[in-house]
């Protein structure tokens, strides 16, 4: 790894074995992620994204394998840790954050029990001491009156409350990855600007790395550094923030921020990708976009293309791509 990478995943496959067969969720999944970046990982729902994000924590259900991969944090393979190891390492090396707040906390317990038990599970503190620094938590995640709201309980807080509480709870031993599997999908506009500017924050003022997972390209837009698209459980396309929307290379890519409704031009009508998902219990033998791709030609489905470099950071998993014919 390069010195400012904070952690590497390398060619990480998960299945699920189901009564139907076995369920290819993440298909050789490969990318790296800065100290103090915001790397943001797109798709649909299906595509993958949770499963990798879960994936990297070791908090899959129990019909799920990794079959293949390495995910390097700080020098130390993830995968090969035991039990006691991968327990130390989560919520305090590496934190998350839930999509649904609301089912994240224990209703019968305040916002202090609840940060003060993450505290309390990886490093001894005294009481007094517990209670400023869980204050200066909730406080530097904006919720105000932290001396107040610290006592009370989780049905007390608004949705974007919640979620900041989350938060505040993902920074209690100061990790140095946070991975939020979309955080904001529950809440409004004026609330997920609000979440996304605290994300920003803390990647600027405490160099914490983020791993943003969403189908929002409107949040990727706002937030990240860098960004892979994925597909199916394949990455299609990793690339910095501002050269995906300026000149999208995959052919999904592209249709993705087709769809995204523009304000700037009056006559651009909506497109939207035709086809749909392919079933996972039923692989496609080439390319995993291929059925709905208007660019693909007879090798498409010959053949699984794989991620290539195409640009200075910039690659993509498309023959025709790599022919120069789109």
């Amino acid at each position: 790894m390069a010195d400012d990478t904070l952690i590497s995943v390398q060619d990480l496959r998960i299945h699920f074995r189901t009564v139907r067969g076995t369920l290819q969720a993440v298909k050789q999944v490969s990318f790296d992620i800065k100290k103090g970046e915001i790397y943001g990982i797109v798709g649909e729902s299906g595509s993958g994204k949770s499963v990798t994000a879960l994936g990297i924590l070791r908090i899959l259900p129990p019909n799920a394998v990794i079959e293949t991969g390495r995910i390097m944090f700080k020098g130390r393979d993830i995968l090969t840790l035991n039990d006691r190891q991968i327990r130390a390492l989560r919520g305090k090396e590496i934190s998350m954050v839930f999509q649904d707040p609301q089912a994240s906390f224990d209703p019968v317990f305040t916002i202090r029990s609840q940060i003060g038990e993450m505290v309390r599970i990886h490093r001894k503190v005294e009481a007094k001491e517990l209670g400023r620094h869980i204050v200066d938590l909730i406080r530097s995640v904006g919720i105000p009156e932290p001396d107040i709201r610290k006592d009370q309980y989780p049905h007390q807080f608004s949705g974007g409350m919640k979620q900041r509480a989350m938060s505040a709870m993902a920074l209690a031993n100061s990790p140095d990855l946070i991975i939020a599997d979309e955080p904001t999908t529950s809440l409004d506009v004026t609330i997920q600007a609000q979440i996304m500017e605290l994300f920003k924050d803390l990647a600027r003022k405490l160099n914490v790395a983020i791993l943003l997972i969403t189908h929002d390209m409107g949040l990727i837009a706002e937030v990240c550094d860098r960004v892979s698209v994925m597909y199916a459980g394949r990455i299609l396309e990793t690339s910095d923030v501002f050269s995906l929307f300026q000149n999208p290379r995959h052919p999904y890519t592209r249709g993705l921020i087709d769809s995204i409704p523009r304000l700037d031009i009056d006559d651009k009508a909506l497109t939207s990708i035709p086809g749909r998902v392919p079933n996972p219990l039923e692989p496609n033998p080439g390319c995993v976009f291929q059925p709905r791709c208007r660019f693909a030609d007879e090798a498409c489905s010959l053949g699984v293309p794989e991620l290539f470099p195409v640009d200075d950071g910039i690659q993509v998993a498309c023959y025709r791509v790599q022919q120069g014919k789109i």
